[in-house]
């Protein structure tokens, strides 16, 4: 019943101050709500003051509407304040943190970089490390070919110096002429 008071009331000068302020601090708002009357003494006095004590009641209950409504209003105010700081905060997180992850992003970036950068030198250098080594294993090969070749050598020049030291081989030839290497 107090939501349906109209604004227009609370900006009347006249009605925003009491003309019984005695009868303010002592109005109880559950005696306008209540279902159930009160039983009291009867009143006896003119029908004339009557009015006046409702009038009174209903200029109070006016005025305590009217701050409750303020009340109401000032509580709106401070909420709609505080939601709207509470908003602005949130946006300030939310682009702090698309900031943060905008760096994160470019930092990441450059450190991809910086990887693919060392991967294609390891890479290069890897595929040098595979040449040079195939080249070492073909040249090893090829030397070891020659060692077998010449240690064949040898022993056939051994064999050849043995089989001419017996008596039965008198002929001569020519290899037997030159000296027997030193074996080792």
């Amino acid at each position: 019943m107090m939501s349906t008071v109209p604004a227009i009331i609370s900006s009347n000068p006249m009605m925003e101050s009491d003309p019984f302020p005695s009868l303010q601090s002592t109005w109880d708002c559950s005696q306008l709500f209540s279902t159930t009357q009160s039983v009291g003494p009867a009143r006896s006095g003119s029908a004339s003051t009557e009015p006046n004590q409702t009038q009174t009641h209903s200029n109070s209950g006016l005025d305590e509407s009217n701050q409750t409504l303020s009340i109401i209003d000032e509580r709106k105010r401070r909420r709609m304040i505080s939601n709207r700081e509470s908003a602005r905060r949130s946006r300030m997180r939310k682009q702090k943190h698309l900031e943060n992850l905008r760096n994160q992003a470019n930092r990441l970036r450059i450190e991809n970089r910086e990887l693919i950068n060392r991967l294609r030198f390891l890479l290069y250098h890897c595929y040098r490390v595979r040449t040079d080594n195939d080249r070492l294993r073909s040249e090893s090969t090829v030397l070891r070919q020659k060692l077998l070749d010449m240690h064949q050598n040898l022993l056939f020049k051994q064999l050849q110096q043995f089989s001419s030291a017996w008596p039965c081989n008198n002929v001569t030839v020519m290899s037997e002429q030159i000296p027997p290497p030193l074996i080792i």
